[in-house]
């Protein structure tokens, strides 16, 4: 019942009261954005989320988040490294998950709730094995297990994992507990590790194959 119904519900009520309570903050942040980054102030990325039942295939939607990188090019007009591009502004959006807000969109869309597994990079699908595809039968969250539990400062292995566990036991008491933790260690900016942590290495697949 939980799962099916009350999860969507409340994840509806609490993104809606969140998006009208945090309005102040998404209107100073998308100025300091503007003066700092430039336009546009959000991004936007095709990111696959819940498994479609008919298709069997990820849902790929467009995910919403406050910009916290430069445009700057080499003089090949190329895009400069991440590393590059993420100004100390950005850092200190990232750090602070302030750059996430624009998610709750996406939570009254449908396409995410507020605790799943994040959603990633449409091009690591097929770097998935069988038992990491798993975290793809529910909807992709604002955050997750693996973010109440280390971060970026686990493995990707680490997270998967975690992800996998959080789809087999979704519950209202897990789901709590997993926003209490988060709140937690976005205050105290645990999980993060040093600046450049920010950036998180591409995941590059698994040499653990077999289904656990």
């Amino acid at each position: 019942m939980y799962k099916r119904v009350i999860k969507r519900l409340l994840d509806v009520f609490l993104s809606g009261a969140a998006i009208i309570c945090l309005s102040p903050v998404f209107f100073v942040v998308a100025v300091l954005i503007k003066i700092n980054l430039g336009s546009p102030v959000i991004f936007t990325q095709e990111r696959p989320g819940k498994i479609d039942k008919k298709t069997g295939k990820e849902k790929i939607f467009k995910l919403y988040k406050f910009r916290s990188m430069t445009n700057e090019k080499d003089k090949n007009g190329e895009l400069l490294p991440k590393e590059q591009r993420l100004t100390k502004f950005g850092k200190k959006l990232r750090s602070t998950s302030l750059d996430e807000l624009p998610e709750l969109w996406n939570i009254i869309r449908g396409d995410m709730s507020i605790v799943g597994p994040r959603p990633l990079l449409v091009k690591y699908l097929p770097l998935y094995n069988e038992h990491q595809r798993k975290r793809h039968l529910v909807r992709p969250g604002l955050t997750g297990y693996a973010q109440a539990n280390g971060r970026n400062l686990i493995s990707w292995e680490q997270k998967f994992d975690m992800d996998v566990e959080y789809v087999e036991n979704v519950s209202f008491t897990t789901d709590m507990n997993i926003i209490l933790k988060t709140i937690k260690s976005v205050l105290k900016h645990e999980g993060i590790g040093n600046a450049e942590a920010c950036v998180i290495p591409e995941f590059q697949g698994s040499d653990k194959n077999e289904q656990q």
